[in-house]
This record gives structure tokens, C-alpha cells and sequence, in this order.
């Protein structure tokens, strides 16, 4: 692939308001974006995602800044690099830190991409034209307020945040706006097996699914739930990689797995574990992660595929940011997201933007 360095930026981007979950409240998103430069000068675009404390996943961005400088970006022979999917493989050795792994081989899809003069939904083998979008409510929105709004620009899947105890007096919220809306909660983990009974009880709600009830890794009590649900669980955090993918399906802990790019360590596993799930009839969806334009392109690419028949965590960049990283910003128009076809991701990054939000950056020059 002719890669001559790769340059990271630390950027903090505020954000157009609050968003809150049960585990805390986001006012500024950090990111770190990964920049893959050829000889010719052609750059691909990845995002690193993780939070700045490790409640969603043991990463945070300190840490992800430091596995990027100091361990991945000098044991990776960049020079052998032919296919971004070699980063995956030159990184398998290394236990976690997958958004991480996810940036960097994101920068390299985008570059390869490009060079391809193709987009990347092309290059990895997608068919759709347009992309279904759903849209995340935090605890923090007024949900009386912006639905009617959300539901004017026509989007199809409404994922709510839910307090513990609250779930049908915050969902009636949302009814109240429109009974047939489609609707799920997202619990983030919040459940344990004390609370079996409370997230049974939620089974009458005509919900679209609950997503990860229970903690990451805990198989069995989602088999046991989804055996005493007709409402469908799908599975979150508990999706590190195809092996977990594997085992829920195997398990029959869920009947729904939500696919974050950063998440399962990058593009390559994401498309493995939509080509698994396709195998086995169980339909999947993209997730968000709050994230800038750059993720949001590669989640566009990735939904293009056949087997993500659910409407995708995919909003307007001006959902979350008065200002995004990406030009021209992402919009959702009658529900739903257009792929580009544009090389790579089909989007410019405001680089001077980029700069102006940077914290701190690095540099590495790959050894000719």
C-alpha cells in the first residue's frame, strides 16, 4: 500500500448538548484520528472512539493513545502491508485495546480505498444505496421535544436510554409523542440476575429489542432471558470479536447482534461477524458511539452490506455537533443516510478543523 507515515491527533469536540446515560454525561466528545498517508500524498481517515474513564470498555483514550504510540504503530511492518486486513492479523497476537486496532486499520481502509479509486462500501463488498438511521435518546434529552422533531425527519429506529426502575415511565414518555413509533432500550449492562423478573416485566412493551441487558460476557443469563422473551435481546458490549459473535449464536443468547466497527477491533472482524450472523439468519444493525463524521462514514460503508437489515445508529452531524470533522456534513433525509460513491469513505475531512481541535498529535514515519 506504499504507506509513508501516520500522524494522530487527540482532538476534543464539544458537543451540541448533553448526553447522558446511566454511567455518566458526555458535554465534549475526544477522539483520536488517525491519518495514513501514501507516497503520492493520498490520505485515509480512521477514528479511535473509546471514552475518557472505561465504562463502556476497559480502554479509555489515555490508554488508546498510548497502545497507538508506543506498541502498534512500531511493531506493525508497515512496509509488507498490502491489504488493511494484514493489520488485523499483524495485531491478533495483542489481547484487547480494539478500538485501537480499530482506528488504525480504518485509516487503511479509507487509504486503500482510495488508491482503488473506489469507495470503501464497494470494496468491502456492499450493495445498498441508502442506509436505514435510527437515532439514540440520552437520559439528558427532552424527549417531548425532539421526538416529534426526529420523527419529522423520518428516522426508524428510536434507541432510548433507560434509568433502572423508571423504564415504563420513561418510555411512556416517548409513546405519548407517537404510540407506533419503533422503539428499544438500550441498557447498557445495567441488569443483573437480581433483576431477571424487572427486565421479564418490560416484555409487554412492544419494544423492537432490549440491547445488552446484562454485563459484557454473561452468556448464559441472555440465553436464560431470551428463552422467557418474545422480545428479542441483542447483544452489545458482550461482541468483542467473531468468537463472541460465535458463542451467542451458538448459545442462543440473543436473536439481534448491534456491530460497532470500534468495538469488535475494526472493519475485518466487523464484516466476519455480519458474514457469520448472515450464515445463521440473525440479522444485525451498526451502532454508535457518538462519534464524529469519520466513524459515522465507515458505519455508512459497512451498513451497505446485505445482512444489516436494521436501521443503523446513523444521525445527522448536526445531531451531536454544531460543528462535525467531515464535509459536507451528514444528513438524514427521510430516514435514511445515502452511501457515497465517492472514493474511500466519500467524504472530505476538514483537516484545518481537525487541527484547531487537536490536544496533542504524533507523528510516525514509516522506515523505507
Amino acid at each position: 500500500m506504499d504507506i509513508s507515515s501516520l500522524n494522530l491527533f487527540h482532538v476534543t469536540l464539544p458537543l451540541a448538548r448533553p448526553f447522558e446515560t446511566h454511567q455518566g454525561t458526555l458535554t465534549h466528545r475526544e477522539v483520536i484520528i488517525v491519518k495514513a498517508i501514501d507516497y503520492d500524498g493520498v490520505a485515509g481517515f480512521g477514528e479511535v472512539h473509546p471514552f475518557t474513564t472505561p465504562f463502556y470498555t476497559a480502554e479509555t483514550i489515555q490508554t488508546a493513545w498510548h497502545i497507538l504510540t508506543d506498541v502498534f504503530l512500531p511493531v506493525v511492518d508497515f512496509e509488507k502491508i498490502s491489504h488493511p486486513s494484514d493489520v488485523c492479523e499483524a495485531l491478533s497476537g495483542y489481547h484487547g485495546h480494539q478500538m485501537a486496532k480499530a482506528g488504525l486499520e480504518g485509516a487503511l481502509w479509507d487509504l486503500f480505498a482510495k488508491q482503488k479509486e473506489e469507495s470503501l462500501s464497494s470494496v468491502l463488498g456492499g450493495t445498498r444505496e441508502v442506509v436505514q438511521a435510527g437515532v439514540a435518546l440520552s437520559l439528558s434529552d427532552d424527549i417531548q421535544t425532539l421526538a416529534p422533531k426526529l420523527k419529522e425527519q423520518g428516522y426508524q429506529k428510536f434507541k432510548v436510554k433507560v434509568t433502572k426502575g423508571k423504564e415504563h415511565e420513561q418510555l411512556q414518555s416517548i409513546r405519548e409523542v407517537d404510540p407506533s413509533l419503533p422503539v428499544m432500550i438500550d441498557a447498557n449492562g445495567m441488569y443483573s440476575h437480581i433483576d431477571f423478573d424487572t427486565v421479564v416485566s418490560l416484555d409487554n412493551l412492544n419494544l423492537m429489542m432490549i440491547e445488552q441487558p446484562f454485563p459484557a460476557g454473561d452468556f448464559i443469563d441472555h440465553r436464560q432471558l431470551q428463552t422467557e422473551m418474545k422480545t428479542p435481546i441483542c447483544l452489545d458490549e458482550s461482541i468483542m470479536g467473531v468468537h463472541d459473535a460465535y458463542q451467542a449464536i451458538m448459545l442462543e443468547a440473543c436473536r439481534i447482534i448491534n456491530i460497532k466497527i470500534g468495538r469488535v477491533g475494526g472493519l475485518t472482524q466487523a464484516k466476519q461477524i455480519h458474514d457469520l450472523c448472515d450464515q445463521h439468519a440473525v440479522p444485525v444493525w451498526s451502532g454508535g458511539m457518538v462519534e464524529t463524521g469519520i466513524s459515522k462514514a465507515h458505519h455508512i460503508a459497512l451498513a451497505s452490506l446485505n445482512n444489516f437489515t436494521i436501521p443503523a445508529d446513523l444521525t445527522s452531524s448536526s445531531h451531536f455537533f454544531d460543528k462535525d470533522l467531515v464535509e459536507p456534513p451528514i444528513t438524514v433525509e427521510s430516514g435514511q443516510v445515502s452511501v457515497p460513491d465517492g472514493p474511500g469513505i466519500g467524504f472530505e475531512v476538514d483537516e484545518d478543523y481537525v487541527h484547531a481541535c487537536t490536544v496533542r498529535s504524533h507523528i510516525y514515519k514509516v522506515e523505507a
